[in-house]
């Protein structure tokens, strides 16, 4: 779990009444570190900031036998692949990107705070059986091309909900020249295709990973089952195959605003161009869980010793996010974070940092129109900096390295030179040069040159140096140790028991809003500055559809109250229907709930009065996040249907005594003139689910089962 999502887990944990975890958890201190200045200085303001929030994780982890990762430990998914991933395993996370692990061949799924409490609770964990979608990789990575582009081509191929309720397998002879820990970028940012999990079989460069992170036992282990359970079926049929020869498959650029958008870096000149994206590019950033890898780091230094070499450095802010402190402590020994310093960096703290919203950026104003470009995975609007007129793209971290020499979308390494600079000499004393650049750092020339393609060790020759130790293991037994929460506190607050179901059809809701085009877990429940009010449901509902767009007049965080007729902010009017106790609903559209696992999605609409969201589909975390806190997620039996419910309208759910699985819902749309229109409602609830929605909650059914 990691320290946004784990408060409210833990918070769940200890409503249910239960003594100790039953399955091995851990917390994460990954997602509260505001980058701001520079990793030390970062580090030590958000233990500053978030001391509250960091004390409750760490008492309630020793008291009820969760282990703790301390703020600078690292980001989640890289510590779980050094630390805890294997070929095998099944795990899930509080964290939408926890695939990230089938880097090592596990089955490792993203999941809501809920459903972790239920695993830890020893409740079986269900899921819908997925089906498999087969991407069979031929030929070789090389030159500019990166494990990166195989995600972001498949992303291309099937859209941000094209893996919904699927698993992803990688298979083919293409495998084999995928790093382990590009392998893990591959899964990780399967996320943004909706999928259930992506996993690769198990190989030598997985072993050779797991014997880097002195786990050389379980790679002999996995090896000994290879071929009987770590490798693709003989003749397995797959619901969808896809073809990608990485021979000739070339380096992307997706974007801007949603990651799906492939361009191909030969033709993002001229789609930027053509779509009038700011051409010039503000900031550069590499890092993040997807791609903060050793090799990552190696190989974005190669283009950057490069380019010193010639009298140049990055044109533009040029952030680094190390994924870990053991990835943090090697680069730095080894001499990596020297070079990206030199070239113009700032080495941010081992955490989430930009790619969650946690930056403090200072260069544009809110609304600027400009272009940045991430290694990161996701690109909602407004997801990096809070401002909706940011384009980003994300692309590999050499891309992004090459991208920031330029400071220009126009520019393609592949094809085009930069210009040099003549300099007086330097002599850097670097410990890592490379063969072709033993001679740089001398006096740059001033001519032109074309960068050569990027190149980084897979794993130090040295091995890997751990840095600080950050781990603190639960005492054996924390029965006598106190968890406290101040009843005043502004960012921890323990949870009331939502209501439960009065037995009775929900007769003439009103629509909250009816959103417009998409809608991901940012637009109902935005990160950056509220994560700090991740623990407190009341206050972090403060932001409860704030960047959504409403269908009614194309604009965020403004509604119309059916009662005053008043314009309001999305939680102001919520507060006062609940306030009134007046029912209400909302409308969706395609994908809605796409992205981040965050439950606070969920659990901020049943907070303010909510009582079902209507859709034309949902991305699946979210789904069973609503299911969890007992709203009813309902999709629309006709699509076309979403375009008969108008903002004025109320809505009533019909016979719900008799909700049963696979049974529609019978919905009576009732218009402000007084006309009346029947429709049904599809769902996916199961006989369990069921008994979530009429106990109010899965957490009340549990505490119901347990007197």
């Amino acid at each position: 779990m990691q320290d946004a999502t784990a408060q409210m887990a833990m918070l769940q944990f200890i409503s249910s009444g239960l003594k100790r975890v039953a399955v091995p958890s851990t917390i994460h201190c990954d997602h509260l570190i505001e980058a701001q200045v520079g990793g030390v200085k970062d580090l030590a303001r958000a233990k500053d900031l978030n001391k509250e929030v960091y004390n409750f994780l760490s008492s309630a982890g020793n008291k009820y036998g969760v282990g703790f990762w301390k703020p600078g430990s690292g980001i989640i998914h890289q510590i779980i692949l050094e630390n805890y991933a294997f070929p095998g395993l099944v795990m899930i996370g509080t964290d939408s990107h926890t695939p990230n692990g089938g880097g090592l061949g596990g089955l490792c799924i993203g999941v809501g705070g809920a459903d972790a409490v239920d695993v830890m609770a020893d409740i079986p964990w269900e899921l819908k059986c997925p089906k498999v979608i087969g991407v069979n990789l031929t030929g070789k990575l090389s030159g500019w091309t990166s494990p990166k582009d195989i995600i972001l081509k498949v992303a291309d191929i099937l859209t941000v909900k094209g893996g919904t309720g699927a698993i992803v397998e990688y298979y083919g002879p293409g495998c084999e020249s995928v790093s382990c820990t590009g392998m893990a970028t591959i899964c990780n940012m399967g996320a943004e295709i909706g999928a259930t999990t992506s996993v690769f079989p198990f190989n030598r460069r997985m072993a050779d990973y797991l014997k880097a992170t002195k786990r050389g036992a379980i790679a002999e282990e996995a090896q000994r089952f290879k071929d009987v359970l770590l490798s693709p079926d003989s003749g397995a049929k797959y619901d969808r195959v896809i073809d990608i020869d990485l021979t000739t498959l070339e380096p992307h650029v997706n974007g801007p605003f949603t990651p799906d958008l492939g361009n191909p870096i030969s033709k993002l000149g001229e789609n930027a161009k053509k779509n009038g994206w700011p051409n010039e590019i503000k900031v550069g950033l590499i890092g993040s869980c997807t791609n903060s890898s050793y090799e990552d780091m190696g190989r974005c230094a190669s283009i950057a010793k490069e380019a010193m070499a010639h009298g140049v450095k990055s044109a533009i802010p040029f952030n680094v996010t190390p994924g870990s402190e053991q990835v943090r402590a090697t680069i730095e020994r080894d001499g990596i974070s020297g070079v990206l310093t030199e070239f113009g960096g700032t080495v941010l703290a081992n955490a989430c940092g930009p790619c969650i919203g946690q930056w403090d950026r200072k260069d544009v104003k809110k609304g600027e129109k400009n272009t940045i470009v991430t290694s990161y995975n996701r690109n909602f609007t407004g997801r990096n900096d809070a401002n909706p007129a940011t384009h980003c793209f994300v692309t590999s971290p050499e891309l992004v390295t090459a991208l920031s020499i330029a400071g220009r979308l126009d520019f393609n390494p592949l094809t085009d030179e930069l210009q040099g600079k003549k300099k007086k000499q330097k002599r850097l004393n670097y410990p890592i040069i490379l063969k072709e650049l033993r001679s740089a750092f001398q006096c740059g020339d001033g001519k032109k040159f074309k960068l050569t393609p990027p190149f980084g060790a897979e794993l130090p020759s040295k091995g890997f140096d751990p840095g600080q130790d950050t781990y603190v293991a639960p005492v054996a037994d924390g029965s006598s140790m106190r968890v406290d929460v101040d009843p005043k506190s502004q960012r921890l607050q323990l949870l009331e028991p939502f209501d439960k179901w009065d037995g009775k059809d929900l007769e003439d809701m009103t629509i909250l809003i009816k959103v417009k085009g998409k809608c991901t877990t940012d637009h109902i429940s935005a990160a950056g500055p509220w994560l700090k009010y991740r623990g407190h449901l009341d206050n972090i509902s403060n932001n409860m559809f704030i960047s959504a767009t409403n269908a009614e007049n194309g604009e965020m965080n403004k509604i119309k109250n059916q009662v005053t007729g008043e314009w309001g902010a999305v939680p102001d009017v919520a507060r006062f229907y609940k306030s009134k106790g007046i029912r209400w609903v909302a409308i969706g559209d395609e994908n809605y709930g796409e992205g981040s696992s965050r439950e606070h999605a969920a659990l901020e609409p049943r907070h303010l009065g909510g009582r079902a969201i209507i859709v034309k589909s949902f991305a699946r975390i979210h789904e069973t996040n609503l299911k969890k806190q007992g709203l009813l997620p309902l999709t629309f039996a006709d699509p076309s249907d979403y375009d008969k419910i108008q903002p004025t309208d109320k809505i009533s759910l019909k016979g719900l005594k008799g909700l049963a699985p696979g049974k529609p819902v019978e919905c009576e749309i009732k218009h402000a003139d007084g006309k009346k229109e029947t429709i049904h409602l599809n769902h996916s609830l199961n006989e369990l689910q069921i008994g979530w929605f009429k106990a109010g909650s899965a957490l009340n059914r549990m505490k119901e089962l347990t007197k």
